[in-house]
């Protein structure tokens, strides 16, 4: 049963401290039968963000703080989260605004897609042991929210970093985090589909998290997906619309040692079968997620010379 208005107001009448709200918010995402998946991946967690941004505190929560009490004002702002979060079925990062990557925090909207990309794992370990050597030129295609490039730019402070996406409100976004992170010196932001408007630059790294949902699997997403701009999600029939073009070009935008990484989710068994003969390296996770491959400039060329692109 949805809950009503009146229900709202007896939470913040008779809840006091953290811990109270957390589960009661808990119980309530599950009774709504809430989808998981933008950052988060149960009611609990998913509580913890929208309360910790109500009451102004960074995650994770420390035990010390669960049995701290709330004020009434605070306890409103707690209980208005929850409640968009549940009537309005939309991510909890679009109610708060922000989502952490790589462990970092980033502006977010509902004008490019919630962080949540395995990519932050390879970002964190430097994409050891794949990169011969640190970047000095990166770019990061469909940069969306700009989360991959700007997390790169930290791991290696001495490389310059293209931000590339087709969006102008993606970039937007992706420029208001440039300057969040005090990165503009080396970071950039340029409108391009595909490689359309990066003529003449060659890259070390070529990291991409392209749209590459199929038809069948945007048709049966659960409703939080769908606040999410569609453009950022659909690649077609097989979700490889995009792929396809990026496997055909990217070894002109790749240096000699350069590397590809591209994350294709769940259509990676449609990638395989249209391309047998790319030598696609598949990456595990320590923190989950799948879907993402590496190949080299070298394998790149070789496959057009041989005509498997």
């Amino acid at each position: 049963m949805a809950l009503s208005s009146s229900d709202f107001d007896l939470a913040v009448d008779e809840l006091i401290t953290i811990k109270d709200f957390m589960r009661w918010g808990a119980s309530e995402f599950i009774a709504a039968k809430l989808f998981y998946g933008h950052g988060t991946d149960n009611p609990w967690d998913e509580a913890e963000q929208l309360l910790l941004h109500a009451i102004n505190l960074t995650p994770p929560l420390s035990d010390e703080w669960l049995d701290a009490r709330l004020t009434k004002s605070e306890r409103l702002r707690v209980v208005n989260n929850f409640a968009r979060r549940i009537q309005e079925r939309i991510p909890a990062a679009y109610i708060t605004g922000q989502a952490w990557f790589a462990g970092l925090p980033f502006v977010v909207d509902e004008r490019v897609l919630v962080p949540r990309s395995p990519i932050g794992e390879l970002i964190q370990k430097h994409f050891e042991p794949w990169l011969s050597a640190e970047p000095q030129h990166i770019l990061d295609l469909c940069t969306g929210s700009g989360c991959i490039g700007i997390a790169c730019a930290y791991t290696f402070p001495g490389a310059f970093v293209q931000l590339s996406d087709i969006s102008y409100d993606a970039l937007a976004v992706a420029e208001e985090n440039i300057q969040q992170h005090g990165v503009g010196e080396r970071v950039f932001a340029i409108q391009s589909d595909l490689f359309e408007n990066l003529h003449g630059q060659v890259f070390d790294l070529i990291v991409s998290n392209p749209p590459y949902v199929d038809a069948e699997d945007m048709a049966s997403l659960p409703q939080e997906y769908h606040a999410e701009p569609e453009l950022g999600l659909a690649s077609g029939a097989d979700g490889l619309d995009f792929t396809r073009r990026l496997l055909v070009e990217a070894a002109d935008y790749l240096s000699e040692q350069g590397v590809l990484i591209v994350e294709v989710g769940n259509s990676w068994p449609a990638l395989e079968a249209a391309y047998p003969s790319l030598p696609f390296t598949w990456l595990e996770f320590e923190q989950g997620g799948h879907g993402v491959f590496v190949l080299k400039a070298e394998d790149l060329r070789k496959a057009r010379m041989s005509g498997w692109l």
